[in-house]
């Protein structure tokens, strides 16, 4: 019997190798980003060419977790940067459980001020767990290895007095010839205002749709000006708030972008070769 233990012990750990050089070798020299479906809320995995990982935003609850679990393998509890990018509930309740859960080397948070639960727990986590904190600001360049970096565009100043959407850190990820644009909640008056600082420098394959499809972003000069090639809808289904606002689906729709849903579609992931910007 013990014989037999032994083998078949050996067979898993022979076959889980096997399995996880295969999926590594599909993933050499390509960056997969991750639109967890964590219900209402944000919450998006990056991992680079290089193996190095970000997490931007966590989601409402611990489902984060199980989504993780889905994209990340099983022995790896160390993820490099988290981006949590305002401390409204549906975005960083979920990053308690992953300081918890995994080493975090750096945290990035726009400096406002909001005195909730959540927006504590995550920073009393943050010192229990011994991640560095930095105020996200604009031009930081967060290099992820072999070409992949993530440019913070937004806040440009300091935003602790300011509305939490408003002062939602936006970011743009860049391998190659191919970016991701990822707007947190922020609202229209700040899409336009980077148009005016950046314009077609904002250009990107895909855009996570800001505040989860609300008529209060993805203004139709903003949308113009990143000109995606897809576009992604972070919401529950049967929300409260009536995200995606048909106006918004209609904008996309008048663009010819396809979009996706984490209601519907569940995770969606994409993966770029540099050149050009596939759905997984």
């Amino acid at each position: 019997m013990v014989v037999i233990g032994t083998t078949l012990a050996a067979l898993v750990i022979a076959t889980t190798l096997i399995w996880f050089a295969i999926f590594w070798e599909e993933r050499r020299g390509l960056l997969a980003v991750s639109f967890l479906d964590v219900g209402q809320g944000d919450a998006i995995f990056i991992e680079s060419p290089s193996g190095r990982q970000a997490l931007v935003d966590g989601g409402p609850d611990r489902s984060v977790l199980r989504e993780l679990g889905q994209v990340m393998p099983w022995y790896d509890r160390s993820i490099d940067v988290v981006i949590a990018t305002h401390p409204d509930a549906d975005h960083i309740s979920g990053l308690v459980d992953v300081l918890q859960r995994y080493r975090v080397d750096y945290i990035f948070q726009p400096g406002v001020e909001k005195n909730t639960g959540p927006a504590e727990s995550m920073l009393l986590s943050v010192a229990k767990e011994g991640a560095e904190e930095i105020y996200a600001r604009r031009a930081q360049i967060l290099d992820l290895g072999e070409g992949a970096y993530l440019e913070i565009l937004f806040p440009d100043r300091d935003v602790s007095g300011v509305e939490t959407n408003t002062a939602s850190i936006v970011t743009r990820l860049v391998y190659g010839n191919t970016a991701f644009m990822l707007t947190g909640d922020a609202p229209e008056a700040i899409e336009n205002y980077l148009v005016q600082l950046d314009g077609e420098d904002l250009r990107a394959n895909v855009l996570k749709v800001g505040h989860h499809g609300s008529d209060t972003s993805s203004s139709e000069l903003f949308v113009g000006f990143v000109s995606p090639e897809y576009a992604v809808f972070s919401r529950g289904c049967d929300n409260r708030y009536g995200h995606p606002h048909e106006e918004v689906v209609a904008l996309f729709n008048r663009f010819e972008i396809q979009t996706f849903d984490t209601c519907e579609d569940g995770t969606i992931t994409f993966m770029s070769d540099g050149a050009k910007v596939e759905k997984r």
